[in-house]
């Protein structure tokens, strides 16, 4: 019995679209040790995002929707940038999020300690945890200084 034959470089381009979005520099790195001729690669994916199979737009509106609720906006953006984004795509998903920055660095917050630190040892601990999300100094600040301005 032998097994299926191998994929096809537009074949592979789908399974990896099938799964999730892909931005075209992913696919570029992905794919490029399976094109079997020069300017193969290129010709698939411009006939895919041709066809709007790759669509940068929803590669970034898909990973704000999976990572907001988990990080801050610096680290969102660096992952869209990782994802070889437009700049000005990558500015515009980061300033959508800014408007709820502070609600969801609460909420982070919350579930993860939900009492304020009683020292500074402790303090320090909840504001590098949150930095390292990608929140902040000052939304840090807010979010350790109390909940007495939510809103």
């Amino acid at each position: 019995m032998r097994g299926a034959p191998p994929l096809s470089l537009k074949g592979r381009a789908l399974r990896l679209l099938s799964g999730r979005e892909y931005s075209r520099p992913e696919l570029e790195r992905k794919l490029a040790g399976h094109e079997e001729e020069p300017g193969q690669l290129r010709r698939v994916l411009d006939d895919l995002q041709a066809k709007g199979f790759i669509d940068h737009r929803r590669v970034a509106e898909s990973l704000v929707h999976r990572r907001a609720g988990k990080l801050g906006a610096a680290r969102i953006r660096i992952e869209l940038q990782g994802k070889g984004l437009d700049a000005d795509l990558v500015a515009e998903s980061v300033a959508a999020l800014r408007a709820t920055e502070l609600q969801r660095a609460r909420e982070v917050w919350r579930r993860k300690f939900d009492e304020l630190p009683a020292d500074a040892s402790e303090r320090g601990r909840q504001a590098r945890f949150l930095a390292a999300r990608g929140f902040d100094g000052d939304t840090v600040r807010r979010v350790l200084g109390g909940m007495e301005d939510v809103g």
